[in-house]
């Protein structure tokens, strides 16, 4: 995540922020552990153009959250620094809990076809795309951080719903990422 995409957006709602206050989980603090088999999701939806996400288990909405997107959202992630959440079906390839946005899941792109066509263009195809809380110092800002598109590429969500999800999706469950 770049600073610059980060710091004018928050210098803005701070104000609202301390008048509305957030519904973030603490920060720093230990990852959850997984729910039970059931309550898990076995499909990660996210929808770019409704900015939402949605945890499924056999057809059966979950969850749903509303999200912040790469700063340039529109279309498919085609190169490195794009500013654009990917589109295609990946998987959840990783969990970080000390990443340095709250609870990292890592999303498995670029696959074969993302490195091919990014070859073919003769440009990096970018990577590290995730599904996150907010960066580690900026808990305060909560859900006002949806008010903008401000990640690379990643999906973004208040810590707190970073705290659901992490608890809810095991590495290895398929995420579909719409237009």
């Amino acid at each position: 995540m770049r600073r610059r995409h980060l710091v004018g957006p928050i210098l803005c709602v701070a104000p609202l922020a301390l008048l509305f206050g957030t519904a973030d989980g603490p920060a720093g603090s230990a990852a959850p552990g997984l729910v039970p088999q059931a309550e898990r999701a076995d499909l990660v939806r996210v929808e770019k153009a409704q900015r939402r996400l949605t945890l499924l288990r056999g057809g059966r909405v979950l969850a749903v959250y509303r999200v912040s997107l790469g700063f340039a959202p529109i279309g498919p992630k085609a190169m490195e620094g794009d500013g654009r959440t990917p589109e295609g079906r990946y998987r959840i390839a990783g969990k970080n809990p000390d990443s340095i946005a709250h609870l990292a899941l890592r999303i498995s792109y670029p696959d074969a076809t993302d490195r091919a066509a990014a070859s073919a263009a003769g440009v990096p195809p970018g990577g590290d795309i995730m599904i996150h809380g907010l960066r580690n110092g900026f808990s305060w800002v909560g859900r006002l951080h949806r008010l903008i598109n401000w990640t690379d590429g990643c999906v973004g969500v208040t810590n707190a719903e970073a705290r659901a999800i992490y608890a809810r999706v095991e590495v290895g469950t398929p995420i579909e990422i719409r237009s």
